[in-house]
């Protein structure tokens, strides 16, 4: 393992945890369960594999598929897997001992990507035919069909709030589609090859997608512009996954790496060597404290995280995610009343020890110093509320700006256009008159 950046003393390096082999040929996906008891992988080898955390376990070997399969997912309750495969069929497994599965087809070529919605009721797919298709997990029925790629789609995911769907193809092009109206509504063009995956941040106001020119590049969907661009990896880039925080983005690529990239600061953190040969997939558990990785060796590697527990934890149940107007990721924490108290409990420590201190002193004396504690304490919350005011107001600024770009981006695009148009049109009046 080398490290790629520098991290705070309360964080370790991200340790290999479990190493599972039972697969016969490459691992093409890997995924956890919600609830982190299970990860289930697919391979060309034609079977899914669900792998218990619990020490000792067996695992279960899935069989129905006629051919490799491509793409695997639990459903975001943990009571449903999705696999896709080269024999162009979906199926839909119970991931218990028995292994029960309901199939349909559902595309007329390999089926590349499955991805369910985060409400469990949608299932989009993408596939070599060149199209992205959404379906009703009730029933398998199909709803509608998304065919502007020109080439294989490879990728493809729902936003997290179900509104959006993102697709990546080897057309060499990111698309983004509005689910309700069905319609592209943006194509991302910037990549120099192929691209095998893309992703949505956990915000949902950026994707990050992996190609196969060795680059990961984050763009921002609601200004439909390039944030970031990473050339970390010295081959095609296979995979990605973001981590639960929205700070972090494991990447892995046919260098046989793994990398984990700093989003706030923009940078690398870590390379991770394990695989022999291509690292296929990577993906994080839900809550981020562990991730999977699989490659071409056949094996699923489970490693632990290891980012400072405090750092990721109170970022799950505080942070709003925002962009600023320099397209740099920016975080902001509501105001947690933990956070606010934190003054509080050390004038409440300072009293403590005043009174450890002057044990013995004449009761007048511990009068005065308890009172005088407790104006601090008022000081300290009246300062507290002030602060609290002061940064609500500037929070409702930077809204303000940021809303006020996009309006001015919006207006310059709209103002190049009509420029481009007069210009288009003086050049055919002069094109049309008699020389």
């Amino acid at each position: 393992m080398r490290q790629g950046g520098v991290w705070s003393p309360c964080q370790e390096d991200p340790t290999l945890e479990r190493n599972f082999k039972g697969h016969r040929d490459a691992i093409t996906s890997v995924d956890f369960s919600l609830n982190k008891k299970q990860l289930v992988s697919g391979s060309m080898d034609s079977c899914l594999m669900i792998w218990s955390m619990k020490p000792q376990m067996r695992a279960y070997r899935f069989v129905g598929h006629k051919d490799a399969v491509t793409c695997v997912q639990f459903s975001p309750s943990g009571h449903l897997i999705a696999s896709g495969s080269r024999d162009k069929m979906v199926r839909l497994w119970v991931p218990s001992v028995k292994g029960e599965s309901t199939a349909f087809k559902a595309h007329t070529a390999t089926v590349r990507s499955v991805h369910f919605s985060s409400d469990g009721q949608s299932l989009v797919t993408a596939s070599d035919d060149k199209t992205v298709k959404v379906w009703a997990v009730h029933r398998q029925k199909f709803l509608f069909s998304l065919s502007q790629h020109i080439n294989w789609v490879r990728c493809a995911k729902f936003s997290p709030d179900g509104r959006l769907i993102v697709s990546s193809s080897d057309d060499k092009t990111v698309k983004l589609w509005d689910k309700a109206s069905r319609e592209c509504i943006h194509s991302f063009c910037e990549h120099g090859g192929f691209v095998p995956h893309v992703d949505f941040h956990p915000s949902g106001t950026c994707i990050a997608a992996a190609g196969t020119d060795n680059t990961v590049k984050v763009w921002d969907v609601r200004m439909n512009r390039l944030l970031q661009h990473y050339q970390v990896h010295s081959a095609s880039v296979n995979c990605l996954s973001f981590h639960s925080s929205g700070n972090y983005l494991i990447t892995a690529s046919n260098d046989s790496t793994l990398k984990i990239l700093d989003l706030l600061e923009g940078r690398l953190l870590y390379t991770l060597h394990g695989h022999q040969g291509p690292a296929t997939c990577v993906s994080f558990s839900r809550t981020g404290d562990l991730f999977a990785s699989g490659g071409f060796d056949e094996q699923v590697m489970v490693w632990k995280t290891n980012f400072d527990a405090v750092d990721y934890g109170d970022v799950l149940k505080t942070r709003k995610y925002n962009m600023n107007v320099n397209g740099a990721f920016n975080s902001e924490k509501s105001m947690d009343p933990d956070n606010v108290n934190g003054q509080k409990s050390g004038v409440y420590r300072q009293e403590k020890q005043l009174e450890m201190d002057f044990g013995e002193v004449p009761d007048k004396l511990e009068t005065q110093t308890t009172e005088s504690v407790r104006k601090q304490q008022e000081q300290i919350q009246i300062d507290e509320t002030s602060l609290a005011s002061t940064l609500q107001h500037i929070v409702g600024q930077l809204d303000v700006l940021t809303q006020t770009v996009s309006i001015l981006e919006q207006r310059l695009t709209l103002t190049e256009d009509k420029l481009k148009e007069c210009l288009e049109n003086q050049q055919k009046i002069a094109q049309s008159k008699p020389s």
